[in-house]
């Protein structure tokens, strides 16, 4: 499957972002993987911010967005959302979204990254 990351931009701490992942194929959809949303900020490790399970689409988030980002699904347009609220200048980084037909382990696709910039 290929990823197309998308929804980036410059914004203002406490201002709202959607980040959308899309698969450029029809076939297999989404669904049929796990999704999983990455950050990467200047100097710093790539960090897990939220994850959606294939299937039941059980959602774990990172614990410091917890409260103010959401993943979710939308099957029909076979895409996923990160839904960022009250934005931080700390969520600054490039957003990369990935996918694995696994439950756990490695994660097998990855979108270009979109860049989020918190700032005032």
């Amino acid at each position: 499957v290929q990823l197309q990351a998308s929804g980036g931009g410059l914004v203002q701490p406490g201002d709202s972002l959607r980040l959308s992942c899309a698969a450029s194929d029809s076939e297999p959809t989404l669904n049929y993987y796990a999704i999983g949303w990455f950050r990467q900020a200047p100097g710093k490790k790539r960090e897990g911010v939220a994850i959606i399970r294939k299937g039941d689409g059980h959602t774990y988030l990172l614990g410091s967005v917890k409260g103010r980002f959401t993943i979710s699904r939308d099957n029909a347009k076979n895409t996923v959302y990160l839904q960022m609220n009250s934005l931080k200048p700390e969520d600054t980084a490039v957003y990369y979204c990935a996918a694995r037909v696994a439950r756990m382990g490695s994660w097998e696709y990855w979108g270009q990254g979109t860049q989020v910039t918190v700032s005032s």
